[in-house]
């Protein structure tokens, strides 16, 4: 039984990842601070509104001759008041990887339904719809009692939640008995075959293997061992050499025959 709900995405290597949802108290938390910070911003652009209009008011209306010139102000502030509303929210989701100073503080982000970072367009989608969300704590019920803890905005934007993970640092460790297999190959097979590309999947998975389950682990290091082969036609793979070795052995190989080429 989990206290917590948590939402799970495939990636392209096969390997699954698990989420905790931020929750409402998280998320309501986030909110209060972003509120804050937004009370503070416009506050500022009213004192200097005002002080402008003020100056303003009298000189435009001798000129243009009209008495609606202060609601044309107010009417531009109002305009000007959605706009930082709004934008404050699309401005730091998009810039930050989905936080805002609120969310940062308390440690959760907005994601993609599948797995992957917000952009623009989810980020604007929801700030748009925010208003709408905060009308009689609309968003909030849907938070409560929705499976995925979504609100209005998550739904249309299709975005959720989630706490925000710690990560450790990733490093690429190749081990010693790596280098004497890399040189049989530069030998034995062509490594020119491979594409950058190919290479690029090769060291994310050295990088990412760590904190993969051995399971999976296992079965995507298999995976791709066979693509290598294929790719750079070895026949034979030197025995006694597991398939998470032999990538190593071929992220070494790679990078000596790149430097080769140079």
């Amino acid at each position: 039984m989990h206290i917590f709900n948590r939402v799970k995405y495939q990636t392209p290597e096969s390997v699954e990842l698990e989420f905790v949802l931020a929750g409402i108290g998280s998320r309501a938390w986030a909110l209060v601070i972003d509120y804050h910070v937004l009370a503070l911003i416009l506050v500022v652009f009213l004192v200097a509104w005002v002080a402008i209009a003020f100056q303003l008011i009298d000189w435009l209306s001798n000129i243009v001759g009209s008495e609606n010139i202060g609601l044309w102000f107010l009417a531009i502030a109002i305009l000007v008041n959605y706009f930082v509303y709004t934008g404050y929210f699309v401005f730091f989701e998009t810039l930050w990887h989905g936080q805002t100073p609120g969310k940062r503080i308390a440690k959760i982000r907005v994601i993609k339904d599948n797995g992957q970072p917000v952009g623009l367009q989810q980020a604007a989608l929801r700030a748009l719809l925010r208003p709408i969300d905060d009308t009689l704590f609309l968003g909030a019920f849907f938070i409560l009692f929705g499976r995925r803890e979504k609100r209005l905005g998550d739904w249309i934007a299709g975005t959720v939640v989630i706490q925000a993970q710690t990560r450790p640092v990733s490093t690429l460790t190749i081990s010693e008995q790596a280098k004497p297999i890399s040189e049989q190959l530069l030998q034995t097979a062509n490594i020119s075959a491979m594409l950058p590309d190919d290479f690029a999947v090769i060291r994310e998975y050295l990088l990412r293997r760590s904190g993969m389950a051995a399971k999976a682990r296992n079965s995507v290091a298999l995976q791709l061992a066979k693509q290598v082969k294929a790719i750079i036609n070895l026949e034979k793979v030197p025995e006694n050499v597991s398939p998470d070795l032999f990538l190593e052995a071929i992220y070494l190989s790679y990078q000596q025959s790149s430097n080769f080429g140079q």
